[in-house]
């Protein structure tokens, strides 16, 4: 399998590692559909592109189906089973896909994915909402793609979204955050997982999941300070892990945010001048009654903590979770 680097990401990257994330091969514009087209996405080709190396995987071709090739589908043919078929021909490819699927994961699991997006809609590579076929009735959009059902088991961890998903400012946000924390957590990882790193990334991290799931970011602080010295450093960063992945995988509410800044707004407050407080304040009130995007109250904390050098919110990935030439923070 080739990869495809197109930028450096390490501007984004403590450790000046590349961000790599895995890719249908057609949103880049690689013709291999079935009908030998493709479907570039404009998000991922010209704004994302620019700090990821991608990973390039289309499985219907590594399955040696060919382009162009017959249209393959899902079709339930028993309850509670779904097999992949090629219409035109009858043939059955469940088991050749799955067995493809479950090696290629493998050989995945060792390129330090950081993601992963998926083609909508596909059999093959579709994260949910698939037409599953049965006899004289109507396609339910109730399934996964064969291969990308394989992915989400294998590596429950990865941040996984579809194109068609990321269409949506929020979830396009939520899932750009969670890549670059995946690149932070496997910087960690090579330095060597200790207690006090693991406590470390949860400080950097407590405020991105505050605005998630407050309840959530306090269920991590017990996972690692309830933690005793029976339990190994590798068990807790195990464990630990589960409940992060929950938890980002919850795009932020407008109403979630507003905390969030208003929490952190409280550490600067008291050494600004009235004028600057006002500001601050209805800036906040703005972008929760949605005349302001979040940049803009954002923009505001990160000028008052770098003026009042306030160390606890500058470390904070919420204030930098992805580099600023992105836009994302401009459209939620």
């Amino acid at each position: 399998m080739s990869a495809r680097n197109v930028g450096n990401a390490g501007t984004a990257s403590t450790s000046g590692k590349s961000i790599r994330i895995g890719i249908s091969s057609c949103l880049l514009g690689q013709r291999v559909r079935y009908d030998g087209g493709h479907k570039r996405d404009r998000f991922v080709t010209d704004v994302l592109e620019t700090f990821v190396e991608w990973v390039p995987l289309c499985p219907e071709v590594e399955l040696g189906l060919g382009i162009p090739r017959p249209t393959i589908r899902l079709e339930r043919v028993a309850e509670g089973t779904t097999r992949l078929v090629m219409p035109s021909t009858g043939e059955d490819l469940t088991s050749r896909m799955k067995a493809w699927a479950e090696e290629r994961v493998e050989v995945l699991s060792a390129l330090d994915l950081c993601g992963y997006i998926l083609k909508k809609d596909s059999p093959s590579c579709g994260m949910e909402r698939v037409n599953i076929y049965r006899l004289n009735q109507a396609p339910a959009r109730a399934g996964s793609g064969m291969f990308a059902e394989v992915l989400l088991r294998k590596a429950p961890d990865l941040p996984v979204e579809e194109e068609g998903r990321l269409k949506d400012p929020r979830l396009r946000e939520n899932f750009v955050v969670r890549v670059f924390a995946m690149r932070r957590w496997k910087d960690m990882e090579a330095l060597g997982v200790t207690r006090a790193r693991l406590l470390e990334f949860h400080a950097r991290h407590k405020y991105l999941c505050m605005a998630r799931n407050q309840a959530g970011a306090r269920r991590l602080e017990r996972v690692l300070g309830s933690a005793g010295t029976a339990v190994s450093d590798a068990a807790l960063a195990r464990a630990y892990m589960y409940g992060f992945t929950a938890v980002m995988g919850r795009p932020p509410s407008t109403r979630s945010h507003t905390n969030v800044l208003q929490h952190m707004a409280g550490y600067v407050s008291d050494d600004l001048d009235p004028a600057d407080r006002s500001e601050l304040t209805a800036a906040i009130h703005e972008y929760r009654s949605g005349l302001l995007p979040l940049i803009v109250p954002l923009t505001l904390l990160r000028h008052h903590a770098r003026r009042q050098d306030r160390t606890c919110l500058l470390e904070q990935a919420y204030l930098f979770p992805h580099p600023h030439e992105l836009m994302l923070l401009n459209h939620v």
